[in-house]
């Protein structure tokens, strides 16, 4: 950890130093450490979350967002999107002393889910001289993001990119979501909680994210002492799963775990149980906003692992979900949008704790930060990880309804 807080130092020392004379010095500093993203109810207001900066010293934080808009993880893109308008109308037309902008004309920048279209989104970004990033929501996608972050000393907040290693390239990456392996461990101590004995996993061989999440719940369920009675693999293209359920059925496996994204979950789940597989099915928060319309029967008995739920009686959450539904509906609001919702209002606190809205002061006032917002209480770690609560979904009628919630150990 001195090795970590080493590192930041000189990392902030080396941005500080680059972004002399265009970036700003705040004469307003607010050292209060409640966190809190409670905004002006005034948030119908016309001020645009692309107000354009004045240049010099304006406390406005210059922000650019990047996350999918394209293919079948569209639904994502357009809850983000939703998300930090709404976030920076609110924070535009609050008291706080610090505003935002969204750069590339408040619009989200697409990565189309795909790596090196990633690192074209991240490069675009750059005539825009934003001084902090928000993004990827896929961990494939973040891990080279954050590379070139950590070369340039470009703050990174991540939002669904689970993986551990991303925060792991340098101390200017930072997330707000949880991390695969403790994801994969809650979801084997519910399958253990669920009184699962012998478990089949089917996972994408060709995404980091199914990998982690697979490895987590495996180690965490052999040291539960369930038995892995199978283990299929697939790819992210794959449409035929037939084969793979069909063994999980033969193995006579009571709980399937399938740690893939939405747009394959209906299929898998649809053929797993027209195999006769009628135990407990579970995912991760890729699960989040699968289409279900015909298959609602299908989903019955189905849970995934989630960063939050729409039912959380917390004021943030139904504050969120309130002023979400009120102006873009339900549709779209999903994790991802509560996610990139949190990175912003993270960023004027980093403002507000480091005492600027340049790259230098973001990262020092995001180190450490304690935070509330919708997705909780939270505290990043010396690797710029969150320990924070997990929520677990199930479905009724094909609609997703909050199961429990798990806690971090000692919380």
């Amino acid at each position: 950890m001195k090795k970590k807080i080493l590192s930041i130092l000189l990392s902030v020392a080396m941005v500080s130093t680059m972004l002399v004379g265009c970036s700003n010095d705040s004469s307003t500093k607010d050292t209060n450490t409640s966190k809190t993203n409670e905004s002006s109810d005034n948030s119908d207001s016309s001020t645009s979350g692309s107000t354009a900066s004045s240049g010099s010293e304006d406390n406005i934080i210059r922000i650019g967002v990047i996350c999918s808009l394209t293919g079948g993880s569209a639904i994502y893109g357009e809850g983000a999107q939703n998300a930090i308008t709404m976030a920076a109308e609110e924070i535009n037309s609050s008291d706080s002393p610090y505003k935002v902008e969204i750069v590339n004309g408040g619009k989200v920048v697409d990565d189309a889910s795909d790596s090196k279209q990633a690192i074209n989104a991240y490069n675009s970004l750059e005539p825009e001289k934003p001084e902090a990033i928000v993004g990827a929501f896929f961990s494939s996608v973040t891990l080279p993001m954050a590379e070139l972050a950590n070369e340039s000393g470009m703050l990174l907040l991540a939002t669904g990119a689970t993986n551990y290693k991303v925060t792991q390239v340098g101390p200017t990456i930072f997330r707000d979501c949880f991390i695969d392996p403790y994801q994969g461990k809650m979801a084997a101590a519910f399958a253990k909680e669920q009184g699962a004995s012998k478990v089949a996993i089917i996972y994408a061989k060709d995404d980091d994210y199914s990998n982690g999440l697979k490895d987590a719940f495996v180690d965490n369920a052999k040291t539960a002492g369930i038995e892995i009675v199978y283990t299929g693999e697939c790819t992210t293209k794959d449409t035929d799963f037939t084969a793979q359920a069909s063994q999980a059925v033969a193995s006579g496996a009571d709980f399937l775990f399938y740690p893939c994204f939405l747009d394959t979950v209906p299929l898998l789940v649809q053929q797993s149980r027209d195999a006769g597989f009628d135990g407990i099915i579970m995912g991760g928060d890729g699960w989040d906003g699968s289409d279900t319309t015909g298959l609602e029967t299908y989903f019955d008995n189905c849970y995934f692992t989630n960063h939050y739920s729409s039912e959380d009686t917390a004021p943030a959450v139904q504050s969120f979900v309130t002023k979400y539904t009120e102006k873009y509906g339900a549709e779209s609001m999903n994790a991802c949008a509560a996610l990139y919702y949190d990175a912003i209002y993270m960023l004027v606190e980093a403002a507000k704790n480091g005492g600027g809205s340049d790259t230098a002061s973001l990262v020092k006032g995001m180190t450490g930060m304690t935070f509330t917002g919708v997705g909780g209480t939270f505290t990043l770690d010396e690797n710029g990880d969150p320990a924070k609560s997990v929520v677990i979904n199930t479905y009724e009628d094909g609609k997703v309804k909050w199961f429990k919630t798990l806690t971090p150990e000692g919380k």
